[in-house]
Formats: C-alpha cells, structure tokens, sequence
C-alpha cells in the first residue's frame, strides 16, 4: 500500500525540553515518529528512555553530538548515526544552524533503520513500513516495477508484508523504516 504524504499534512510538535520543535512527517503516536527538525542553538536533547534514536544532517554543515562517552558526529550530510533515546546529549554546532531528519521507535517494540538511496542505487526493505522522503530536489521511486514521482519535501509511505526492492530513478530519497515486532 503507497499513501503519498504532503508537506500540508505534517504537524509540527514542539521538543520534549521545549528547546524547539520538530516537523513530523509520519508517526503512530507513541511507538515512532519521523520528521525534519531544525536545530538553531547548541543545547540538550530531549530525553528518550526506552526508544532507539536515528538522525542524519540533510541541511547545513558541522552538527557533533556531546555524550558522556565521547563524540557522535553527525557532520556528514546524509550519513545516518544511531543511539540510544536514554543517552544524555548536547548538541553542538559548529557552523550555524542545521537541519536533520530524526527516527525514534520503541526499542521493546519494534527495529528502525534510516538509508538513502541516491540516483541509480537500489535496495531491497524488510516487511514493514517505510518512509521515502525527498529532503532535497525531487526524486522517482521505483517500488517493485511502480514508478513514484516525489516532488521535494514530499514524501511516501509504503507498507509492505514481504520484501520489496526499492530504487531511485532520479534523485535522493530518505529511506526510514520501521519494522514492528522485531527489536534490535
């Protein structure tokens, strides 16, 4: 099942500290959530016992993540980073504002994984859901033979009971996916 999702439908649900908020793009209220935040300011992340943790910078340059046990960087555009939600961090920028995708999910509960798939590249996604989402210019999805054509800051969400091949015929897509009843 493809159920496309505009950037009208998203919701915007402020941080758990209060220090800013995040553009949900898809949720399923407390079990996971995926969105776009922007994150202006050095300061702590919200606390998030219990749940696992992706984020990737998509805009801006030069984003490191303070823990007690050293240096999550996260500088790289595009490259996914993981940790656990209960991990006490503070960010720190070092070139200004920046803006990076987020996947949480509830450890107990379920695995998630956050890829790209660039032009020409091709993947295969486990049974689940999964979000495409163009963070940047506009992208044609290949889902098994169907072609998506994904204007950019749009995304798709594709629910999926067997594996599936996914490609990118033209563009990046964001691959989030949340696989319910497997945890890691």
């Amino acid at each position: 099942m493809f159920t496309l999702i505009e950037p009208s439908q998203y919701r915007r649900t402020p941080w758990k500290n209060g220090g800013g908020t995040t553009v949900d793009i898809a949720n399923d209220d407390d079990l996971w959530r995926f969105g776009r935040t922007p994150i202006v300011e050095s300061g702590p992340f919200s606390d998030y016992s219990g749940f696992d943790r992706m984020q990737m910078l998509v805009a801006g340059k030069g984003l490191v993540l303070e823990t007690p046990d050293g240096e999550i960087d996260v500088r790289t555009p595009f490259r996914p980073v993981r940790f656990a939600g209960e991990t006490p961090i503070v960010s720190r920028l070092e070139g200004g504002p920046v803006e990076v995708v987020n996947l949480i999910g509830s450890r107990a509960k379920m695995k998630i994984d956050l890829d790209t798939l660039d032009a020409g590249e091709r993947g295969t996604v486990e049974p689940g859901i999964h979000i495409a989402y163009c963070a940047e210019g506009p992208t044609i999805l290949d889902v098994d033979g169907k072609l998506h054509r994904l204007p950019a800051r749009h995304a798709l969400r594709i629910d999926v009971d067997k594996p599936t091949i996914l490609a990118s015929r033209s563009g990046r897509a964001i691959i989030a996916s949340i696989i319910l009843g497997a945890s890691v």
